[in-house]
């Protein structure tokens, strides 16, 4: 097989890569333990973590060396946004580093201040990946006073005076109303907006998929450990097969996630015109294993695992949060069956016109 096209079916980690997973899975580890999730509650941020994540480069890794950043790339967020999840770490990384991007590419000089800003950390900027107009209730909005979108037509910066009130709800996600009427809103000057608001969603897709993945991981491991201690009638619960089975499934869907999300990163960062519905379709499948596999995992524990103390009831409820912060799952799905289908037809035009050329060609 070509090497390119085995690389192509193959998204096994250099050993860079590792050197940056392991590097980001000891920061979030050792200054995000899930204590610190609880601490930010209800809001759902934590100031100080954020201060550290700076620091560590989180706000600027993504960009590239000419914006003012590192010049790190999508693979590699996407293996920092899994132990970002993991740790269910309360700081808005994925829309920030979502937004920073947008408006470097966008490369609207007007709002190089707000882009320095961002990259250091001292304004918090986010991504909102639907068209926003009128009044809508969006994640992130009670912590970022500016929010990257599109209107329908144009990219935009949609400015609040001050901080937006919080939307009090069970997972602790800084959610909040926004009003496009009522807010300042000015536009970003960019060549194809319509076409980076699409690759910028695609980014936002593929991390935040990553994220759920690593949450799921951390839930099933607690619902493995509960297994291997908890006992039922002399007999450890992790031997029946009724736990077994079920927390085997969780495992399986959390490894199809993850290398679903690879492969998307890959494409996205390699060949962005190409399987361009990966996104989406690993959006919706870690968000459907993020839903049931916290579940399982919390069902395991049995009534330990629901009560509003523990840890697998936390991650349940973080994964429904983001969940609802990715917006109608089913929708996401139509989405991705749609750009397959019409991307399938281009090739399948190319693939018919090209022998009809060659003939004419001959003659």
């Amino acid at each position: 097989m070509d090497p390119y096209e085995y690389r192509r079916q193959n998204f096994t980690l250099s050993e860079d890569d590792e050197t940056v997973r392991e590097a980001f899975a000891e920061f979030f580890e050792k200054e995000s333990p899930v204590t610190r999730a609880r601490d930010a509650e209800p809001l759902g941020f934590d100031s100080e973590l954020w201060q550290l994540g700076v620091e560590m480069g989180l706000t600027s890794m993504a960009l590239s060396e000419e914006a003012g950043g590192d010049g790190a790339g999508l693979i590699e967020m996407a293996l920092v946004a899994e132990e970002f999840g993991r740790s269910l770490a309360p700081i808005p990384l994925i829309e920030h580093v979502v937004a920073t991007r947008l408006l470097a590419a966008a490369g609207d000089p007007a709002h190089a201040d707000l882009l320095a800003a961002a990259i250091a950390g001292e304004r918090i900027i986010a991504f909102v990946p639907r068209p926003l107009a009128g009044r809508q209730i969006v994640h992130t909005a009670a912590i970022a006073q500016d929010l990257v979108t599109f209107d329908g037509d144009e990219l935009v910066l949609v400015s609040a005076d001050g901080a937006r009130a919080h939307v009090v709800n069970e997972a602790s996600l800084p959610f909040a109303w926004v009003d496009t009427t009522a807010e300042q809103v000015i536009k970003i000057e960019a060549s194809d907006p319509a076409a980076l608001f699409e690759t910028a969603g695609r980014e936002w897709r593929i991390l935040t998929a990553s994220a759920l993945v690593g949450l799921t991981a951390a839930s099933l491991e607690l619902g493995v450990e509960f297994a291997k201690t908890r006992e039922t009638m002399g007999t450890l619960i992790g031997k029946l097969q009724g736990v077994q089975f079920p927390l085997a499934d969780v495992h399986m869907w959390i490894t199809g996630a993850r290398n679903l999300v690879r492969r998307a990163a890959w494409f996205h960062e390699t060949e962005p015109e190409a399987e361009q519905s990966l996104a989406y379709e690993a959006l919706v499948y870690a968000t459907e294993a993020a839903v049931k596999g916290t579940s399982i995992a919390a069902h395991v524990q049995g009534g330990l695992g629901f009560i509003g103390e523990s840890d697998a009831s936390l991650y349940f409820l973080r994964a429904k949060g983001w969940a609802h912060a990715a917006g109608s799952v089913s929708a996401e799905l139509r989405t991705a069956g749609e750009i397959a289908l019409t991307q399938r037809r281009a090739k399948r035009d190319v693939e018919t016109r090209e022998p009809a050329g060659l003939i004419g060609a001959a003659l």
